[in-house]
């Protein structure tokens, strides 16, 4: 079903302006979570913040990830995270 609302989305404001509005659901989050540290913000306004951003990545999946590309590079970065969590010191 969400699919096909971002699919609707992008087909009626246009990928360039979707694009554009996923830079800026990003920059609204990096702002947030700047505020938490300085204890200007809530857990619930990063949740909303996350939500947005989460939206707008899969849109922007829609977009750019006709192979799904996305999902192979995020195996191999969570299997190098997983190395270097593991990684024992020598």
């Amino acid at each position: 079903m969400s699919d096909n609302i971002y699919k609707q989305t992008i087909e009626k404001w246009g990928e360039p302006l979707q694009i554009i509005v996923a830079i800026e659901e990003m920059s609204e989050l990096t702002k947030a979570l700047t505020k938490w540290f300085r204890q200007q913000t809530t857990k619930s306004k990063i949740c909303e913040e996350i939500a947005d951003v989460e939206i707008m990545l899969e849109q922007l999946r829609i977009m750019f990830d006709d192979s799904n590309k996305v999902d192979y590079f995020k195996r191999q970065k969570i299997k190098r995270l997983d190395n270097e969590i593991h990684k024992t010191e020598d």
